[in-house]
């Protein structure tokens, strides 16, 4: 049997259901499908199962993009407050727990609900465990066979996502679409990710593993001063995710594991001040026991801080503030929370998001190249590039 609609969207994720909903607001016949047993499934495990939905500090310069501009648009055109009034809207509880990271009190299935409630009372139509199995280019238009059957559209939206989590059900669909209709895609790679250590580095620093602190850590002239975790493949934690997004492979990172603290200055002090107290020990004073004792024996500065020179004092804290380390790698998609690059902003209308060249194709969310920092920045692209996109189709 074959539909005949204004609008397929193919993907019913976070940008997805946003687009459905304007669209169908609008007065358009809406197909909603998704190869998934359950929308918004990269909501549901979000946040710790709270969802970060947003971050009251978006601005453009949050985001990564070949295009740094591109993002402007969508962003001024429906911004974090809008989408906050939707929640309040829906008497959905939240807080903000850090650096304007918004989540829900209770459950990000709350925000799913939301989705799902104003798709219904928009009028929009959600298909689940349909896949897209043929997209052709019609004189006006699109013809798309699906698993359930064949539907003619006018515009067709593919917001399915990057490459992250594919144990979640991610594929490259969004680039394989774009390439047949000759449409470029920036390189893909995983972005918000753990990084790991070569075997070497790794036997050495294994000891570590599960050992958190408050770092700064850089690499070029980026820098995120957040929490950094010691784990048995290498180094995560929020300030090494933020990193990885900025980090290529070869790269050394810097890390300042006192974040703020002069550990040779304090070590100076200890020492005239208390020349029988182990340097470890000392040094405990600003991070993790643990973690000092095994710089202070790196270092080889085991014995009391009066038999201790002050040169050597100044490497450690020189260890301590500025420890460079060269990544091997990263955990890949199979724990990026998101995809670097993807579809070319350039052939893209930043206000509408449809493809300059092959009109009625619209490309939306994580599948373009704008990706955001942790902290519900990249939720806020995708209820943003959703909206505009829903205003046009």
């Amino acid at each position: 049997m074959r539909q005949k609609l204004d609008c397929l969207i193919v993907g019913a994720g976070a940008a997805g259901m946003m687009c459905a909903i304007e669209a169908a607001r609008r007065g358009r016949s809406v197909l909603l499908v998704d190869h998934a047993q359950a929308p918004g499934e990269k909501i549901r495990i979000s946040g710790g199962g709270r969802c970060n939905f947003t971050n009251l500090r978006t601005a453009p310069e949050n985001f990564l993009s070949a295009n740094p501009r591109f993002c402007i648009s969508a962003l001024r055109r429906y911004t974090q407050r809008d989408f906050i009034a939707l929640v309040e809207r829906h008497g959905i509880a939240y807080h903000e727990k850090t650096l304007g990271q918004l989540f829900c009190d209770d459950s990000s299935k709350q925000i799913v609900e939301m989705l799902t409630t104003e798709l219904r009372e928009a009028g929009a139509r959600l298909e689940l465990s349909t896949s897209v199995e043929s997209v052709v280019r019609l004189g006006s238009g699109f013809r798309v066979g699906l698993s359930s059957g064949t539907v003619e559209a006018a515009s067709l939206v593919i917001a399915s996502g990057g490459k992250s989590i594919p144990k979640m059900g991610a594929t490259g669909f969004a680039y394989d679409i774009a390439e047949r209709f000759g449409i470029k895609v920036i390189p893909t790679r995983p972005g918000l990710v753990p990084l790991t250590f070569d075997p070497d580095t790794l036997e050495r620093l294994k000891p570590l593993s599960g050992i958190s602190v408050e770092a700064e850590v850089a690499c070029g002239k980026t820098r995120f001063a957040e929490g950094l975790l010691f784990t048995h493949r290498g180094l995560s934690g929020p300030s090494i995710l933020q990193i990885s997004s900025y980090w290529r492979d070869g790269e050394e990172i810097r890390v300042d594991l006192a974040r703020g603290g002069d550990a040779a200055e304090m070590l100076l002090k200890a020492k005239s001040d208390s020349p029988r107290q182990a340097v470890h020990t000392a040094l405990s004073g600003i991070l993790p026991k643990r973690l000092a004792a095994a710089i202070a024996e790196e270092t080889g500065t085991l014995r009391p801080l009066g038999d201790t020179g002050d040169k050597a004092l100044r490497v450690l804290g020189e260890r301590v503030n500025r420890w460079r380390v060269k990544p091997a790698g990263s955990e890949g998609y199979r724990t990026a929370e998101v995809t670097l690059g993807g579809i070319d902003t350039g052939a893209l209308d930043q206000k509408t998001m449809e493809a300059k060249a092959v009109p009625g194709l619209y490309f939306i969310g994580e599948a373009v190249d704008v990706t955001g920092w942790l902290g519900g920045y990249n939720f806020q692209w995708a209820w943003s590039s959703g909206w505009s996109a829903g205003q046009a189709v």
